[in-house]
């Protein structure tokens, strides 16, 4: 491939090739074609926590089970601040494509606060369990409970975290091309958690505590 040059200074020859050839070449949807095949990793992940959970879910090694461990009251709460969060990110994917930074910010700290109610009660929850002695190391079923749970916290905190460093880039940046492609791929990933603790929910909780 021929280089490209410049004529600067007098007729003194500069390389650009790099710089331009580059740039006219990176695919539009790369980002977005690279965070998917993320999400499908993800998903195997997952998929092996929940085929981990379907055979340990039932033995209990004479401990607690489901029924007599899970309060659906507080889970229910639980899940609507993490779907509600769901909601108000829509807000904000909403405001960023109408160029409006201000709301765009606002709706993502709600967003984050949101996840942080979240995170805050299935911290609660974890050691409210520890504390009755049903901690991981108890039966096959607390152990893959805490596996398949505990990863999908990890995930909302690892979201919340990417969801502030987000917000400082934009504060400081703007709604520039590359913040709002960053933007679509955190909308992707947190949605992705909202489906994936709705199969926890169903498969977890609500099949945990029938007899």
């Amino acid at each position: 491939m021929s280089e490209i040059k410049a004529t600067m200074n007098g007729g003194a020859a500069v390389d650009m090739s790099s710089r331009y050839l580059v740039r006219e070449h990176h695919p539009e949807n790369g980002t977005l074609l690279g965070f998917w095949i993320y999400l499908m990793s993800d998903c195997l992940i997952f998929a092996s926590l929940f085929a981990t959970y379907a055979v340990l879910g039932r033995n209990y090694a004479g401990g607690p089970t489901g029924a007599e461990l899970f309060d659906l009251s507080l889970i229910a709460l639980n899940t609507g601040f993490l779907l509600l969060s769901s909601i108000t990110f829509g807000f904000a994917m909403i405001s960023a494509q109408a160029k409006h930074l201000g709301k765009t910010i606002f709706w993502m700290a709600v967003t984050g606060a949101l996840g942080l109610a979240f995170l805050s009660l299935e911290i609660y929850e974890f050691l409210h369990l520890i504390h009755q002695g049903a901690g991981p190391n108890r039966s096959g079923f607390l152990t893959a409970f805490f596996s398949l749970v505990g990863t999908h916290g990890l995930h909302v905190l690892f979201g919340f975290v990417w969801l502030v460093t987000l917000a400082v880039q934009l504060k400081k940046h703007g709604l520039t091309g590359e913040n709002f492609r960053r933007l679509q791929c955190l909308s992707l990933f947190w949605h992705f958690l909202d489906v994936v603790w709705i199969f926890v929910f169903t498969f977890v909780y609500l099949m945990g505590v029938l007899p």
